[in-house]
């Protein structure tokens, strides 16, 4: 026995590059799926396949369009209440094109058409295809509801097809962006709101980062998005830069239940043998000190496992954006270049008086004495993640609400699965 991998189509009036609310949550949905290794279609009345992510397939079908000429057609009677003639036979037409597309799939999504007015028509074709059980395992994700809308009710009426709006199936799998919806979807189809799953809305890291691709592989190999405080010392690998002090510093964070990722950027010199000698005795320490998953230097994160892996500036910038504090424990600095990087991008910093620090950060910089108690200072970090609203709802987010961990939280347990021979 093997595992079958669902097969799923994401069924809307239009995709992109069609511009709007809907079809920016199918984009990312659909490129979700195919960086999960799920096979993904989307099928609308209208849409190009050059807009999606590689890897996602496009069925058109033009009946489908809120904007095809017939739906536009039909559009004034119905929202008086009356249904004209022909709107039987287009909705058999649209069940005639759908049916060998459906039947190909695992699971359906449908959005918003079985809540929204804007093909009626294609909302009463999946209701037949539903009765027909050729929809198989459909999930009716709901974003807007019309029957419920101030600027909306007054153009659905009592009867058939509006009614569809406000039909309850315990075929269907119901799914909501907020709480609040489905508070109201559960009043409008008047079933139990546990009947309704709530799946929030999410953000791209590395989109919204703007991560290049070597960074964003960098900060996937590191785990960043899934620790609590992102450190990130922009340095070389030099005793000046007091690195020992920084790793019991981590090993203090993590005795504190704190799930920390402390980044060092630089590379020892792998030409000189006392530099690579240092950088060995400094793992030796973080494996003394059982941080070995806690600090990483990106010298031996690369994709290459055993090779050195050098980074340039803008995967720099990258690890800048992506972490929460600047951390300068240097015994001494000329300058202190980091610092000036950090205050353009709005990161915290903490660090020992070095020149950038003083006469530059000035009290804008939390500075600390290295002969400070690590143990001390680690109380400060978790001072500052715990006060600040801002570190608060960033951690939140990269943790609970980024689209892969979404899929996987929220829309991976709802898909078939089934096996085949």
């Amino acid at each position: 026995m093997s595992e079958h991998v669902p097969t799923t189509a994401i069924l809307h009036y239009s995709a992109p590059p069609v511009i709007g609310g809907v079809e920016a949550v199918m984009l990312a949905h659909a490129e979700t799926f195919v960086a999960c290794g799920y096979p993904v279609t989307i099928v609308a009345g209208r849409g190009e396949a050059d807009a999606l992510p590689g890897g996602v397939d496009l069925v058109l079908i033009p009946e489908l369009d809120s904007q095809h000429e017939q739906v536009l057609e039909f559009g004034p009677e119905l929202e008086q209440g009356l249904v004209p003639a022909g709107f039987e036979e287009f909705t058999g037409l649209l069940v005639e094109k759908l049916v060998p597309v459906v039947d190909r799939f695992d699971n359906i999504i449908v959005h918003n058409v079985l809540t929204k007015r804007f093909n009626l028509p294609l909302t009463a074709a999946l209701f037949r295809l539903l009765d027909a059980n050729v929809a198989r395992h459909c999930i009716a994700w709901c974003h807007d509801f019309d029957w419920t809308s101030p600027r909306s009710r007054s153009k659905v009426h009592e009867g058939h097809p509006w009614d569809l709006l406000r039909t309850y199936r315990e075929d269907l799998t119901y799914v909501v962006v907020s709480k609040d919806r489905q508070q109201t979807l559960a009043g409008l189809l008047g079933c139990p709101q546990e009947e309704i799953r709530v799946v929030y809305n999410g953000v791209s890291a590395p989109t919204l980062l703007g991560l290049t691709e070597p960074g964003k592989g960098l900060v996937e190999r590191l785990g960043l998005l899934n620790a609590e405080l992102v450190i990130l010392m922009p340095v070389r690998v030099t005793k000046a830069k007091n690195i020992e002090y920084a790793l019991r510093v981590v090993a203090a964070l993590k005795e504190r239940d704190c799930r920390v990722k402390l980044v060092l950027t630089g590379p020892p010199d792998p030409h000189d043998e006392r530099s690579m000698d240092y950088f060995r005795s400094l793992q030796e320490l973080r494996r003394e000190l059982g941080v070995e998953q806690q600090m990483r230097f990106v010298f031996e994160s690369g994709p290459d496992p055993g090779e050195g892996y050098f980074v340039d500036y803008p995967v720099v910038a990258d690890l800048y954006r992506a972490s929460d504090l600047l951390f300068m424990p240097s015994h001494s600095e000329g300058f202190g270049m980091p610092i000036l990087e950090a205050g353009l991008v709005g990161m915290p910093v903490i660090a020992t008086s070095v020149p950038a620090a003083e006469e530059i950060g000035d009290e804008d910089v939390m500075l600390f004495d290295p002969s400070d108690e690590p143990r001390e200072l680690a109380g400060r970090f978790l001072d500052w993640a715990q006060n600040s609203p801002v570190h608060r709802l960033r951690q939140r987010v990269r943790q609970h609400y980024t689209w892969q961990t979404i899929f996987r939280r929220e829309i991976e347990p709802m898909l078939q699965r089934r096996s085949e021979t």
